[in-house]
């Protein structure tokens, strides 16, 4: 119950995320909420889909209502939601860090390779937020700045390596979550980043 309560808020921080995008390219209310949805529920719902499960949003409609109340909160307090940055970037990374174990666990459950674990992790966690960024005609910010999609990567693969040592579902659940959180967060106040390439 804990853990579902964790997922609805991040879900709700996500989506937050992917409305105030929404604002900023200037689309209409569906154009809002359209965005506001993928960034909440699509990389779970590209995973489900992936692994032959019905999406979850379709079964379960408490993330619609917390879609619907992301979308809410931007169109009517944009300004005050703007200056709380500090606090959308904790809650962000909180979403993250649940979102990666929920990935895990559901490969973990159909019974996927280490690789196949960590992958459900990643898409889980980071798809909709590349799904948001497309749509809005932007690159993927997970590709281009911050870490956040190598700390998926690290709680993915913590996810195993507790499962394998017999750790208990809460204790891996709370452990992965605060992991990857705490990665996001640490490196994004020490302003870390992977080392960029380029063609000269």
């Amino acid at each position: 119950m804990v853990l579902y309560i964790f997922d609805l808020f991040g879900t709700l921080a996500f989506a937050i995320s992917g409305a105030l995008m929404g604002v900023k390219k200037g689309m209409d209310i569906y154009g809002c909420f359209m965005l506001a949805l993928v960034t909440g529920v699509g990389g779970g719902t590209i995973r489900d889909m992936l692994l032959s499960n019905v999406p979850f949003i379709l079964s379960d409609a408490s993330y619609l209502y917390v879609v619907i109340i992301a979308l809410l909160l931007v169109l009517l307090f944009k300004p005050l939601i703007e200056s709380l940055n500090e606090m959308l970037i904790a809650a962000d990374a909180v979403g993250l860090g649940v979102f990666t174990f929920i990935g895990a666990a559901k490969g973990f459950n159909a019974e996927l390779g280490v690789h196949g674990i960590i992958m459900t992790a990643l898409l889980t966690a980071t798809g909709g937020g590349m799904l948001r960024d497309i749509l809005a005609n932007e690159v993927p910010t997970v590709l281009t700045r911050e870490i956040y999609a190598s700390a998926c990567i690290v709680g993915g693969g913590f996810f195993v390596l507790l499962n394998f040592l017999g750790a208990s579902l809460i204790f891996n659940a709370l452990s992965v979550s605060a992991a990857v959180a705490g990665i996001r967060l640490f490196t994004y106040k020490k302003n870390y980043h992977l080392p960029k390439y380029k063609i000269s």
